[in-house]
């Protein structure tokens, strides 16, 4: 921010400084996706149970694993690349760990999630650059 900006006074405005911060989106959409595969894999119609891969583990421990890496993503946007390759390629071991990944709408939501993650920069500064450091570089 410039000398001459004024700093956000209302909650919407300094919750929109704080997203723009950081890969808030696409943390939420792994999020997403992460509760919607975990809705799907303890889904129950009647006395029939839906789940697949070993026991139900799967369908309980990948869910929470996007959940958790969606949320370090928008916490911790230093390791975002890190954190949004580990979600996309659960999103899409989710397509046959867990229930054709959320029945496809979870895997895409992660998916796409931890591609924003991945892909999201920083703004840059608008500080001038150093002249004397552009000299003694070239």
């Amino acid at each position: 921010m410039s000398a001459h900006a004024v700093a956000p006074t209302s909650p919407w405005a300094r919750f929109r400084v704080w997203a723009r911060s950081r890969p808030f989106v696409g943390g939420l959409l792994v999020v997403l996706g992460g509760i919607e595969l975990f809705c799907s894999g303890q889904l129950d119609l009647g006395n029939i149970r839906i789940q697949f891969g070993i026991e139900g583990l799967q369908a309980t421990v990948i869910p929470i694993a996007l959940v958790a890496l969606g949320v370090l993503a928008v916490c911790s946007p230093a390791q975002r690349v890190f954190y949004g390759i580990v979600a996309l390629a659960l999103a899409v071991y989710s397509l046959i760990g867990v229930n054709l990944g959320g029945f496809v709408l979870g895997m895409l939501l992660s998916a796409v999630g931890g591609v924003l993650v991945v892909a999201w920069m920083p703004r840059e500064s608008s500080e001038p650059a150093d002249p004397e450091r552009d000299e003694g570089a070239a």
